[in-house]
């Protein structure tokens, strides 16, 4: 069995102490078939064989993709890899992060794993709303391409994309909502955090509110970026729930990134028992996932309940680098990660600008 097969295998069925020594096996086959990661390695003086504890790692900055293709090289066939990059905003087209995805299998098993434990653990399937264009617009979008997983292997026959990658189509948007809510049909909107303050502002200009059906959902992916007058997850829960009739439980934010294939997504009474009301929630990851917190000066491991730089182990990125530093302070707490912000030198996040800057004035308009 292959180090992508056994991977595969953990993600269907995780157990929790085989989680350690697959990681290990991860790493060394990383450090024997990704060259610059390899590099990297023994740049610190050290053999990967005698790395016993993940927290002996160093961890690769998420930065590092702008500069290096961090794929593993004897992986997969050509036609199979899937190039990925961040969205840019910051830089220029040319500064964008790479990451290559030798095994796109791997990442869907993981993104659609977690989305099914997340969003929809009651094995609904409901209507489609993506305010975000999908993967047949952005096929170098991870965005994209999750939001696409997501409508097919979740939804229901109804379903619409209404954006593109130059606009989202506001009155479109709340077109379908009204339809759902006619029809007394649960809808899951799939919206970055600037599409969704672009919805919301159309709403109130128009004197709309809907009282969408029992069950609808809304996943806030994050990337505030662009907006006139930018949300806290907390104000996209508050407006959710009073613009849409969505409960507070049902709005869960996404935090992800280009550079690794798993995700993370709020706690909620819907979702888990670690419930924490809006702005103080806690994020869970998949079980394939370690992080840790660590001291921004050394980058050793903090203890729990210490805030520090956010690090991941993330399994599903097997075909690439698992142990990523991020650019993200946070706190770990068990298997539990709350976010407090960026770090000071971090550049902003611009998910949010993978399509053109939204100027709600502009999109706005009644039905």
């Amino acid at each position: 069995m292959s180090i992508f097969d056994e991977v595969l295998a953990f993600i269907r069925h995780p157990v929790a102490e085989g989680f350690e020594p697959l990681a290990l096996a991860v790493f060394r086959y990383q450090c024997a078939h990704v060259a610059p990661y390899q590099h990297f390695i023994a740049s610190h003086g050290i053999k990967p064989a005698h790395v016993t504890r993940l927290d002996a790692i160093p961890p690769l900055s998420t930065r590092a993709f702008k500069y290096a293709a961090l794929e593993a090289s004897d992986a997969a066939p050509p036609h199979e890899l899937r190039v990925f990059f961040t969205s840019g905003t910051t830089q220029g087209p040319h500064d964008r992060g790479r990451h290559g995805v030798v095994r796109p299998d791997v990442y869907r098993a993981s993104a659609i794993a977690h989305l099914r434990r997340m969003l929809f653990p009651d094995a609904m399937r409901p209507a489609m709303l993506a305010l975000h264009p999908t993967a047949g617009l952005m096929p170098h979008s991870s965005l994209s391409q999750m939001i696409t997983w997501c409508i097919e292997e979740f939804g229901g026959d109804e379903k619409l994309c209404a954006a593109t990658p130059q606009q989202v189509d506001i009155a479109a948007a709340i077109s379908f909502l009204r339809e759902q809510e006619r029809r007394d049909r649960p809808v899951c909107i799939l919206a970055t955090t600037a599409a969704c303050a672009a919805l919301f502002s159309a709403l109130a200009a128009s004197a709309i509110r809907l009282k969408l059906p029992r069950g609808s959902r809304l996943m806030d992916t994050g990337g505030a970026k662009g907006q006139t007058i930018p949300l806290t997850p907390a104000e996209v829960v508050a407006h959710a729930e009073h613009q849409l009739g969505i409960p507070p439980s049902m709005t869960i934010n996404e935090y992800g990134m280009t550079e690794m294939c798993s995700q993370f997504y709020d706690a909620t009474a819907f979702n888990s028992t670690r419930a924490e009301p809006p702005g103080h929630r806690w994020k869970l990851p998949p079980p394939w996932l370690r992080a840790f917190a660590l001291d921004p000066l050394d980058l050793h491991p903090l203890a729990a309940g210490e805030p520090g730089l956010l690090a991941f182990f993330d399994l599903a990125n097997v075909g690439s680098v698992s142990m990523l530093l991020t650019e993200d302070i946070g706190i770990v707490n068990e298997d539990a990660v709350r976010l407090l912000g960026r770090s000071a030198t971090a550049e902003p996040r611009g998910c949010a600008l993978a399509i053109a800057e939204f100027n709600p004035s502009s999109q706005a308009s009644s039905d």
